[in-house]
């Protein structure tokens, strides 16, 4: 077995060849004869690479065992960097961090393992389980906060629906089933209380044309408004008028007045101050009941020269109008319901504060995407 080739190198391929001959047969003489080996390399490399079987049934090589013992040696060593490094950075590290991150790789890793080399001990983790609740009950006092303080702010006017897209608006992540359960619990509803409201005498009513004919659909603002006149009660002044006119598009409101008679001049006002608030292009259509305030000479002569079509529902038709009969049924369940006027001016301003603070500025609606009026068109001025 004498020196062949000393100062050759061999590839790895190379020596596992020679090894796998050697294996099935061929001895290190023949071997180093016939590739230039010499037997002493030979039966090294047979050392460090012949495959030796292991319990489980499994081989592995001397040469896999030393790189093994080399990677777990360096692993070892990572670790104990690792773990100076962790004990200057522990005391900055909340427990509920560590417990959260062990619940995420729970799958990936085992519980105890993860414990062990995060310093938690086992029964912190599976103790914190119990405090889930508690958790919950925090986020859902907090939901109850927010919950009152929108159901104040709408002066109890909102029920779940509303609450809910409020609370979705702020980022809230709530279902809205447990919002009604919260509101349940905080024993609040919407307000709704229907009360009785007095008819108007009915004459010698004439058809006219129904332009409008049901079709509440728009485009734009200005394009279809709806007016009409409601009661309002007062304890010293007795019954007193509010006519209104509600923008189809926006459902804003557009103008209204208020009076202590139900007049002419009580809708021309109305009428005039949605005018010169919307400044609306000529061609918008006007739509009303077949009062004989909105049948008016002086009324008509009010639409022409604003280049207004004037609309009117069928006789008999409540539906044809129901667009500002809807307006005038939330302020009565919102507002006018709860409340005892004393007298026109007190009665004057709660629909001043109703109409311009909340309805129009503050109330989202569902039919124009849970926004406010107010929001739809200043959208659509600021898009022209």
């Amino acid at each position: 077995m004498g020196n062949k080739n000393t100062g050759k190198k061999y590839n790895e391929d190379f020596k596992k060849m020679i090894v796998d001959l050697y294996l099935t047969g061929s001895s290190a003489k023949v071997l180093s004869d016939e590739y230039g080996v010499s037997e002493v390399t030979i039966y090294a490399w047979v050392k460090k690479y012949s495959p030796i079987q292991t319990e489980n049934g499994s081989s592995i090589t001397a040469d896999e065992i030393a790189k093994m013992k080399k990677q777990m040696l360096r692993l070892q060593e990572e670790n104990e960097i690792l773990k100076k490094g962790y004990g200057h950075i522990r005391e900055k590290v909340e427990t509920t961090e560590l417990i959260n991150m062990i619940e995420d790789l729970q799958d990936q890793h085992p519980v105890q393992t993860m414990c062990e080399v995060l310093g938690v001990p086992k029964s912190t983790y599976y103790q914190s389980f119990h405090k889930i609740e508690s958790k919950r009950e925090s986020v859902n006092n907090q939901l109850k906060k927010r919950i009152l303080e929108i159901y104040e702010e709408s002066k109890k006017r909102y029920g779940a629906p509303k609450i809910h897209r409020m609370l979705e608006k702020e980022g809230y992540l709530v279902s809205l089933k447990r919002v009604q359960r919260l509101m349940a619990e905080l024993g609040i509803r919407s307000i709704v209380n229907k009360k009785f409201r007095p008819q108007a005498s009915k004459g010698e009513v004439v058809e006219r044309e129904n332009i409008l004919n049901q079709d509440f659909t728009t485009t734009t603002i200005n394009e279809k408004w709806v007016t009409d006149i409601t009661y309002i009660n007062t304890l010293r002044d007795g019954w007193c008028y509010l006519a209104s006119v509600l923008d189809l598009h926006s459902k804003k409101i557009v103008g209204y007045s208020f009076g202590r008679n139900m007049t002419t001049g009580l809708i021309r006002a109305a009428l005039e101050n949605a005018y010169q608030t919307q400044n609306p292009s000529e061609g918008l259509v006007l739509h009303s009941d077949l009062g004989s305030q909105y049948t008016s000479e002086e009324f008509q002569k009010d639409c022409e020269s604003k280049k207004i079509i004037q609309s009117f529902s069928k006789k008999g038709c409540p539906y044809d109008n129901a667009c500002i009969e809807s307006f005038h049924a939330i302020l009565k369940k919102e507002e006018v319901n709860h409340v005892t006027y004393i007298d026109f001016k007190t009665a004057n301003l709660a629909l001043f504060q109703y109409i311009e603070g909340w309805y129009n500025r503050k109330r989202i609606h569902s039919g124009i995407g849970y926004l406010t009026p107010q929001d739809v068109e200043d959208s659509i001025r600021r898009a022209s």
